[in-house]
């Protein structure tokens, strides 16, 4: 690079949907003595505020077309942008052609985003309205000015212009070439996801669930102090489907959220939104150590909480509906990491606001357990991804393969605790009665371990009449064995083993009703 690649801003180009602090910005410029060049919109903002603009159409001889789909797409622009100044080729062809360098690009682009959060709803966008917000012209520029950042400087971010203005007073009107770089990383970064968005939307409009190219996109919230452990780092992205959640949750009170606690968190609230009766979850390394539905969350709080007390010692608590005193009353008795809800009362917030290290969460509402949607892992190499587990299972679903079949009651406990098992991480073995969880077997290489922890866990007294839900077929009838041992009355589980004659069997040796559901829920 040679030594004027760092020259004074002469000459901006400013073509900006989101207007947001460009007048200041732009006066700012002005006051320099900067040429101002725009285009529709961004041109008639800064004329009514009084700022010299010389309209694009002026440069390139050349009127907007197309309903404003071309404006800036022409070679005075662009080679004004692409040109090297640093390269006598280069500034001998621009000068042959007329057309002046251009030092700085502020552009961001049309609400593409925004306007596909509405397409197939009732009133919402259009599919032609969806093909006309996605920029081209923006792009195009942001792209140029990023390609050519050893001279020129780009801007995408209404939050960047302080910064920039900053170097322009410290550096007699220049930009140095570290902001340069900066800025263009920044502008990839985001044509990148923009165009990630259209991509992605696209596929879904043609009913691809897995397109041959896989883009996707965030924006970064925040750091994180450190990831999983405190010698890894780790940071928080947004970005994806809308989808109600820890990430985009507004924190009330309470120190920053880790990696850990936001993992915790999401686990927790997926589990609490597959119910629609009142809800609590109590959740330990992403795993349920209590979960029950009541009348009330205070009810239900104090059964998911009587499933493993000790285990419930700097959980996650989350909630399916609006937290209230009477159950914040009991939430402030006990260490814990976070509380999420879809909302909060002034009456709870006021109760847990001395509780200063404990984070508070409110969503604004639940996530749909239904809804159709990618989760994503990661491996040396490359991703994997599937559909979300959003099967969910109805009392006519339910097969009876037992001599007795289950009493309504068993039914409703069965149906409870099989979704669960769903949130468990495999082997899953979960005891349930009166629609709450009395013990949970999680994350173990044999089901009959699993099995013989979650009993371990119950009160004896409570596993007469309970049930158990399996989130894999019994290979062998081992562990169901146990569960009626422990006084369990019935049984559900996917089916499909090899020996299920033999597991049935069991089962009605030991009085047991047995139901299959034909849907796995391994959670690995």
């Amino acid at each position: 690079m040679s030594a004027n690649a760092d020259h004074p801003i002469s000459r901006a180009l400013i073509s900006v949907y989101d207007k947001t602090g460009i007048i200041p910005f732009a006066e700012a410029l002005a006051a320099r003595g900067v040429e101002i060049l725009s285009t529709g919109g961004s041109a008639q903002a800064l004329k009514a505020a009084g700022i010299a603009v010389i309209d694009v159409a002026a440069v390139t001889e050349f009127p907007e077309m197309l309903d404003g789909r071309v404006k800036t797409l022409h070679p005075a622009i662009h080679g004004g942008i692409l040109a090297r100044r640093d390269d006598p080729a280069h500034l001998a062809a621009i000068a042959a052609h007329g057309i002046k360098p251009i030092d700085l690009i502020v552009s961001n682009l049309y609400p593409f985003e925004a306007t596909i959060a509405t397409f197939g709803q009732e009133g919402g966008a259009t599919f032609a309205e969806c093909i006309e917000n996605i920029d081209i012209g923006g792009p195009s520029l942001i792209r140029a000015a990023s390609k050519n950042h050893d001279f020129v400087t780009v801007v995408t971010d209404p939050s960047d212009y302080e910064r920039v203005m900053a170097e322009l007073a410290a550096n007699d009107g220049r930009t140095t070439p570290a902001l340069r770089r900066e800025l263009a990383g920044l502008a990839f970064a985001r044509t990148a996801h923009y165009d990630s968005l259209i991509a992605t939307w696209m596929a879904g409009t043609r009913g691809e669930t897995f397109p041959p190219v896989l883009t996707f996109g965030g924006k970064r919230r925040e750091l994180l102090r450190y990831g999983e452990n405190p010698h890894q780092q780790a940071a928080l992205y947004i970005g994806g489907e809308s989808r109600r959640g820890v990430a985009t949750a507004r924190q009330l009170q309470g120190k920053e959220l880790s990696y850990n606690n936001l993992n915790d968190t999401d686990a927790a609230f997926e589990l609490v939104s597959e119910f629609d009766a009142a809800t609590v979850a109590i959740i330990k390394h992403a795993n349920p150590c209590g979960v029950a539905e009541g009348e009330t969350l205070a009810e239900a709080f104090r059964l998911a909480l009587a499933c493993d007390p000790v285990s419930a010692y700097g959980g996650i608590v989350a909630l399916n509906r609006t937290l209230d005193l009477e159950t914040a009353e009991l939430l402030a008795k006990l260490f814990l990491e976070v509380v999420i809800a879809p909302e909060v009362t002034p009456e709870a917030a006021a109760r847990l606001a001395a509780k200063t290290d404990l984070r508070l969460l409110a969503t604004g509402g639940m996530p749909d357990p239904a809804a159709p949607g990618l989760t994503f892992r990661s491996l040396a190499g490359g991703y994997l991804a599937q559909t979300r587990d959003s099967g969910r299972m109805r009392a006519a679903d339910l097969k009876t393969v037992s001599k007795r079949a289950p009493t309504a009651a068993e039914i409703g406990d069965l149906l409870f605790a099989f979704r669960v098992v769903k949130h468990v991480k495999s082997n899953a073995i979960v005891f349930a009665k009166n629609r709450a969880t009395i013990g949970i077997g999680a994350g173990q290489m044999s089901r009959v371990d699993s099995a013989r922890i979650a009993m371990g866990k119950a009160n004896p007294a409570d596993m007469k009449g309970s049930v158990v839900a399996s989130d894999a077929f019994y290979p062998f009838p081992d562990a169901l064995l146990i569960a009626a041992e422990g006084g369990a009355t019935a049984t559900i589980h996917p089916g499909g083993s090899k020996r299920d004659e033999e597991v049935i069997a069991a089962a009605d040796l030991h009085g047991l009703a047995m139901v299959t559901t034909g849907m796995r829920h391994f959670r690995h």
